[in-house]
């Protein structure tokens, strides 16, 4: 056994380096609670992280009926074993006192707690009555990227073919929106392309707008192992602050906030330029070239170095290390998804790839990564408003192929206009013509951008808002109806992760009180909504989880994301798969594209693209005589200035210790300790300029909004501030959010209602802000980690970061600790 590890101040752990083309090893980390030693695990149930997309593989340990700790699974391929912070120590937050265990509804005013069929009558009473004199299209869903597979499908299919709205959403709009747009513009369809496994065998890996660090910690331990390993990787980041990432980086590149475009014009020009292409490839594989290398012909280092503000001899550096690469992997994060000409800056990325040949081999990986752990189930299950299993909402023979899986009239099924996006969904919320908003395991009185607008647009009393959540967050609290949901652990499904791995998550204990799993809350809508199909049948046959997934199933069946081959007692023995998995690949698909471009023909992709710059969707005529053959699409973008620019660009993100508004994480001790509060950070430069130090309060104001925090000095680049978006006000006396004239904590009380043409994603990281000192810190240090992006740039400035003892876990041979696991609650 390896010693004890705080994994709060080292919260990547220990290294087991290993060397290129070989086995990852295996790290078991294990963390059980204060008191509870190993003999005391009466039970270890199956499951997978719900706090990230990466799918780190992990057994709940439980005695006397609660979850006491979680250790990695080693025959897992996502994490050979190793947990990160938040897997260590998120699931505390599921005992947490303040869990929501009946309904409520709102009386007079007030939230006060009722039984279940007061509240679901309440809720199919308003529909049935919205239905009959507004119409579906007066009723909306807005949905998370922390559901399971079975709950999304459940959702979709009473939203679409129940109900009948085209406004259907999940919060994956805020995250990874834009991978799936960039998937589509270039390939016809969604899916990643490459594989974590990519990672053991590149000698090359770029990072764009990726703290993987932070955002994937275990594929970090990975990078980390390797690196130490023989024949190690070198890396590219493209990243504004000096992450982990950026320390060990090759070759680091800090553009100036909304430039990607013209950084990665710039880096394929070069590779044109120097004939670092695979022209075979090229011919056989794509469409598109002569255009591409035409738009990027005047892009050279020197021009956009002026755009970017970083050296032209860097951004040389950077483009030899991907264009001379014999295995590159990208990884595509935030940085571009959350910033101006998120898709076009996406698609250049594949672009890269694409000219390079750099698709369907070990190590010439693309990932164009998710920010939460079940975005791809998302996707995939039509939550997002697509059609599910990646069908084209223009192409009519794809929708009577739905509605034949459902058994419904094809016009049952809305295709009359683009899915409505969830900007779109409230903007219809605030104009009045939707009036009934369901909101599932979601907070978007923090999450979304521009909170004062939020906050009008959900106490609007015409609206009827339900939210089903585990606490009375700061949207519950807005709600007039709000369910008691279980979560991760006390229930049982499916999550796939960000490199198309299906992990099965098995409930380990019961809820608290009479919380119910959200499949359980649908069905029950469903039932009391009546839903019927053509025939007369339920619309909806299934009755649990596992029905659920065999229907989900015949759904996937032929599509690219086939589960046909999949089955609750396969994910048992196996652990994770990556799908297509069917009759030809049963044991699922490393790679897609091996052998050549599999879904972008006319008749099969998922959608006919759209106009980078203005978001207009193609019609299949245009994209036929574009792409008759169904090859990859190579598309060119040219580099726009952003909306709004000085006195300082602001720039929202994550931190490690948190994820997304806190609710789970900031109940957990030892990962609240480590990030308790909100900060600013700005650099060196800007602070001397401006008189700032380390601690002082300050106030940063847009014309959205003002928030104020403790200042941290960091080393990201001048004219830039930093502010992290997880923290809101359920922890405060402001409940859910600032009186009228008391400055705000959240970072979106001063982001913009603006959002990518084509992927509809809101561009956290493009507003303007001033910053103005409140009052000096005298000695107070800012809350910042010391371990991550945020460190200060003065070493030995402010206290290191500490979990406290509760914070130490271990680090283990699995040999030591052998796994057993529950059967699944069927």
């Amino acid at each position: 056994m390896a010693d004890a590890t705080d994994r709060i101040a080292r919260p990547w752990g220990a290294r087991v380096p290993y060397g290129r083309h070989e086995t990852w090893p295996a790290r078991v980390d294990t963390y059980l609670a204060d008191g509870v030693e190993p003999g005391a695990v009466q039970r270890w149930v199956q499951s997978a992280s719900i706090l990230h997309s990466d799918g780190d593989a992990m057994d709940i340990a439980v005695a006397d009926g609660r979850m006491v700790g979680v250790r990695g699974r080693d025959v897992d391929r996502v994490n050979r074993g190793r947990l990160g912070p938040k897997d260590l120590f998120g699931w505390q937050a599921n005992a947490s006192r303040d869990r929501l265990t009946r309904p409520l509804v709102r009386r007079s005013g007030q939230l006060v707690e009722t039984d279940w069929d007061t509240a679901m009558d309440l809720v199919a009473a308003r529909s049935r009555e919205l239905l009959d004199s507004r119409g579906p299209g007066s009723i909306g869903f807005y949905t998370s990227g922390q559901l399971f597979l079975e709950e999304y499908y459940t959702l979709t299919v009473l939203a679409r073919a129940g109900i009948g709205t085209n406004h259907l959403d999940g919060n994956t709009r805020l995250c990874t929106a834009t991978a799936a747009e960039a998937l589509k513009e270039t390939f016809g369809c969604d899916g990643q392309p490459g594989s974590y496994d990519d990672f053991d065998h590149a000698d090359a890996v770029a990072l764009f707008g990726h703290n993987i660090a932070e955002t994937q910690p275990v594929q970090w331990m990975r990078l980390l192992d390797r690196l130490e390993g023989a024949d190690p990787p070198r890396l590219l980041c493209v990243d504004p602050r000096p992450t982990r990432v950026a320390e060990h980086a090759a070759v680091h590149l800090a553009p100036r906030s909304g430039t990607n475009v013209a950084l990665l014009n710039a880096l394929l020009h070069e590779t044109i330029r120097h004939e670092r292409i695979d022209r075979d490839f090229i011919a056989a594989h794509t469409v598109g070239f002569e255009e591409l290398a035409a738009r990027v012909a005047d892009c050279t280092p020197k021009w956009a170095a002026e755009i970017c503000d970083v050296p032209a001899a860097r951004i040389e550096e950077a483009a030899e290390l991907v264009g001379t690469a014999d295995a590159l992997v990208s990884t595509v994060l935030q940085g571009v998804y959350q910033s101006h000409q998120a898709t076009a800056a996406a698609v250049q990325v594949n672009n890269l790839h694409l000219i390079r040949g750099m698709l369907g081999r070990p190590g010439a990986g693309l990932l164009q990564m998710n920010g939460q752990p079940t975005a791809q189930n998302t996707r995939e299950c039509g939550a997002n408003g697509d059609l599910p299993g990646f069908r084209n909402w223009q192409n009519d023979a794809h929708v009577a192929d739905l509605a034949r899986v459902w058994n419904v009239e094809p016009e049952t099924v809305p295709h009359f206009a683009p899915p409505t996006h969830a900007m779109q969904i409230f903007r219809y919320a605030e104009q009045g013509s939707l009036r009934m908003l369901w909101i599932s395991g979601t907070n978007p009185a923090v999450s979304m951008p521009e909170l004062t607008r939020m906050r009008s647009i959900l106490s609007q009393e015409r609206l009827f808002t339900v939210v089903q959540d585990l606490y009375l967050t700061e949207t519950a609290q807005l709600a007039d109806v709000v369910l008691p949901a279980a979560t991760w652990g006390e229930k049982t499904g499916a999550l796939t992760n960000a490199d198309r791995t299906v992990h099965l998550s098995c409930k380990a204990v019961d809820p608290p009180g009479e919380a119910r799993p959200d499949l359980d809350i649908f069905l029950d809508y469903a039932r009391r909504m009546d839903f019927r199909d053509k025939d007369g049948g339920p619309l909806i046959t299934w009755d649990d989880p596992e029905s659920a997934f065999e229907a989900w199933k015949r759904c996937s069946a032929g599509r690219p994301c086939d589960y046909t081959g999949l089955s609750y007692a396969k994910l048992r023995d196996t652990s994770g798969i990556q799908w297509p998995c069917d009759d030809r690949a049963p044991e699922g698909t490393a790679r897609l594209y091996t052998d050549g471009i599999g879904w972008a023909g006319p008749d099969m992709c998922e959608s006919y693209g759209k106009d980078l710059e203005t978001g207009a969707s193609q019609e299949v005529v245009e994209y036929r005589s574009l792409n008759p053959d169904g090859r990859a699409m190579l598309k060119a973008a040219a580099y726009l200035p952003p909306h709004e620019e000085y006195p300082f660009q602001l720039t929202t993100g994550r931190t490690l210790y948190h994820f997304h508004t806190r609710t789970k994480t900031g109940r957990a001790p030892q990962l609240n300790d480590a990030a308790p509060d909100v900060w600013v950070e700005v650099s060196a430069a800007d602070a001397e300029r401006l008189g700032l130090g380390e601690g002082d309060l300050v106030e940063v104001t847009s014309r959205r909004g003002r928030l104020r925090g403790r200042l941290r000095v960091s080393g990201i680049r001048t004219g830039l501030l930093f502010v992290p978006f997880h923290y809101g006000y359920w922890d405060t006396d402001g409940g859910y959010g600032p009186g009228p004239d008391t400055p705000g904590r959240a970072a979106n009380e001063t982001t913009i209602t603006d959002w990518d043409p084509a992927s509809k994603q809101p561009l956290f990281k493009t507003a303007t802000a001033a910053l103005t000192l409140v009052e000096r810190g005298d000695g107070r240090p800012s809350p910042a980690p010391t371990t991550t992006a945020s460190a200060p740039v003065a070493a030995g400035s402010v206290p290191p970061t500490a979990g406290g003892p509760a914070a130490r876990t271990t680090q283990q041979e699995p040999a030591e600790f052998p796994h057993g696991h529950e059967e699944c609650t069927r």
